[in-house]
């Protein structure tokens, strides 16, 4: 069994009688009806349209009070509690971050622990992720044995962007993180902040940039280079494990270069980039 104390996760506990409503109303995904063990995948954005939290949205305990669990960034922990708490008007809700109390863990290839005395949910952005659990830093601590690394390298090898590394939070939009593809935005539910953007990215197909994944030949550049198609910057490397990687790329820059054989880089060394097909048919500009 992988398993791995997540550090650079927070928890913020959402409750009141009013968390769903007032939850489903502002985020990109449902939040209506979350079944227990089960999580979605969301975020909260600008009027604008641009990515400024994403999060999973947990039920909490059974039995206790209505409400979630968000399973967040640890750095924007307080500033998302804050935001929330500022949003919910008269809605009888309370963002409180718990962070110093509870953390999360993300367990794969092999089923959870039994017993375990803590929220345990299936992360649904991708087959193969796992699932992750919601308990106090002591509990994690028991379940949780290997380092970091591997669960970055389990990520990367299955194609998960990270915020923060893989795209900025405040300067990308929903399709360039990959939100649409990993389960994060319900298309049929009503308006939310940020949702005619989205919504016309989609419809339009006029998504131009994505993360995909890479391999390198070579030593593995830094996050953050520049990728190179022969003198055209089109993209910058962000995750790194081993040989592969995670970069943010314009398509139609890459296919421009494909088109031409202009030998693809980063920092000199060579990349192989893996484009599934769904980017082409939700992409116009990598036609």
């Amino acid at each position: 069994m992988g398993s791995s104390f997540l550090t650079d996760r927070g928890v913020i506990r959402l409750a009141g009688g009013d968390a769903e409503g007032f939850l489903h109303r502002i985020v990109t995904n449902s939040t209506l009806r979350i079944a227990p063990r089960e999580a979605r995948y969301t975020a909260l954005l600008s009027p604008q349209g641009k990515l400024l939290f994403d999060f999973f949205v947990v039920p909490l305990p059974e039995g206790g009070e209505a409400g979630f669990y968000l399973d967040c960034a640890k750095a924007q922990a307080q500033e998302l509690a804050k935001r929330l708490n500022f949003l919910k008007l008269r809605a009888k809700v309370t963002a409180e971050d718990c962070s110093a109390t509870l953390g999360v863990a993300a367990i794969w290839d092999a089923p959870p622990p039994r017993d375990f005395a803590g929220t345990l949910y299936e992360d649904p952005r991708a087959p193969g992720l796992g699932f992750r659990a919601i308990a106090s830093h002591e509990a994690l601590a028991a379940i949780a044995g290997m380092y970091e690394e591997a669960y970055e390298a389990h990520r990367i090898g299955l194609g998960i962007a990270k915020g923060g590394l893989d795209f900025a939070y405040g300067d990308s939009f929903v399709h360039d993180a990959n939100l649409d593809l990993m389960h994060g935005v319900d298309f049929k539910k009503g308006c939310y902040v940020g949702q005619e953007v989205v919504a016309r990215v989609q419809y339009r197909k006029s998504a131009r940039k994505r993360i995909v994944k890479v391999r390198f030949d070579g030593d593995p550049p830094a996050p953050g280079t520049q990728i190179m198609a022969g003198d055209a910057n089109i993209g910058h490397v962000g995750s790194v494990a081993g040989g592969d990687g995670l970069a943010m790329l314009r398509l139609d820059r890459l296919e421009e270069a494909r088109n031409a054989g202009a030998p693809i880089t980063a920092d000199g060394t060579r990349l192989d980039i893996i484009v599934p097909a769904e980017f082409f048919e939700t992409t116009a500009g990598a036609r």
